[in-house]
């Protein structure tokens, strides 16, 4: 009876240690949408930013060509004028604003030329962040989907172990089962750990020795002095690993 038992509270241990794997990845698996949706964000942000510049340049370059054909035209008539001139000093004077106008567009063509540039390579940047953009929504769609397959099966998995849960809880007396859940509800799983060699797996503390004695006769449940944890003999449940041992012994032969 007490092995029964110790064999069910060790099944309900590892269901347990699965449910909160997959309740762990169901909280987990929403994260790497959320960070992605954020580089995103991220993106679209340096995208605006780069797009208010090149407002602002095209802007610039319209205020120049504005100001470049209003003194060519202002240019033009001066020169037409020239002919009308009826003095020296009126003459000069028109020289002189025709070579002022002449001096702003030279220097207006070459700020021209230094927009045309920062506008050549604003529009490239922002085609680069544009392709960073179209594959980072590659990326998030494919990962939503997969995000919705992964929790449909992490959903579908839970219900089967919280059914197993169940059947094995069944199989322990309803005492035990609140002492099961009462420390794990105080506990980090593991709730029932094996004692090798008087050492609690646990804690990774040694117990009394005549805790020790009395856990190898195997009568009752019994608790780690130390941390509270339902504690077995390990050599009355074979582990894992000497299972999986003695299955490939037995292939091999």
């Amino acid at each position: 009876m007490y092995l029964k038992q110790i064999e069910q509270l060790v099944v309900l241990q590892k269901v347990d240690d699965e449910i909160v794997l997959l309740q762990d990845e169901l909280k987990r698996a929403p994260q790497q949408i959320t960070e992605l949706e954020k580089r995103r964000q991220d993106i679209e942000d340096s995208a605006e930013i780069v797009r208010d510049k090149l407002k602002y340049l095209n802007d610039q370059q319209k205020r120049l060509d504005s100001e470049i054909e209003s003194d060519s035209v202002r240019l033009k008539k001066s020169k037409s004028k020239m002919m009308q001139v009826g003095n020296q000093k009126e003459y000069h004077a028109m020289m002189r604003e025709m070579d002022n106008l002449e001096k702003q567009n030279r220097g207006r063509e070459e700020e021209k030329i230094t927009v045309s540039e920062e506008l050549s390579r604003q529009n490239g940047e922002l085609a680069e962040i544009d392709g960073q953009a179209k594959e980072l929504d590659s990326e998030l769609s494919i990962a939503r989907q997969s995000l919705d397959d992964r929790l449909k099966q992490a959903e579908a998995r839970l219900g089967e172990l919280k059914l197993r849960r169940s059947e094995a809880g069944q199989a322990v007396p309803k005492p035990i089962l609140q002492r099961y859940e009462f420390i794990r509800s105080r506990l980090k799983n593991p709730v029932i750990v094996p004692v090798n060699a008087g050492i609690c797996s646990g804690c990774h503390i040694a117990i009394p020795p005549q805790a020790f004695i009395e856990l190898q006769k195997g009568i009752q449940i019994l608790s780690c002095p130390n941390c509270q944890r339902l504690i077995y003999w390990s050599q009355h449940i074979e582990s894992e690993a000497t299972a999986n041992e003695d299955g490939a012994e037995a292939t091999a032969e």
